[in-house]
């Protein structure tokens, strides 16, 4: 499994214009073969500042998740998004355990 955790930064007033294009992408991702979660948050303590969360079952998935049209597009929509500020980090986990 593998585990992608980290922030992308988007302009706090560009915010609205981000949020249906995220959503797009998000609902997209859960949509692939071997995506386990894939999620956005805000951080209620940084205008902007979007937590990226997402669980993929191997590498050959997020092989193809990067090579989808989604992830053209969403990544198409930066410069009019102003996303500049990237921060993702790719961890291979075991499975999950309540604590």
């Amino acid at each position: 499994m593998l585990l992608i955790v980290g922030t992308v930064r988007v302009p706090a007033k560009n915010m609205e214009l981000a949020r249906p294009v995220m959503k797009r992408m998000a609902e997209a991702s859960r949509a692939e073969d071997g995506c386990r979660e894939y999620c956005y948050a805000e951080d209620v303590f940084d205008p902007g500042l979007i937590h990226v969360k997402e669980l993929w079952i191997d590498q050959a998935s997020l092989d193809r998740h990067f090579d989808s049209a989604h992830i053209s597009e969403w990544r198409a929509a930066w410069p009019s998004l102003g996303i500049g500020e990237r921060d993702l980090r790719v961890y291979e986990v075991g499975e999950a355990r309540r604590t």
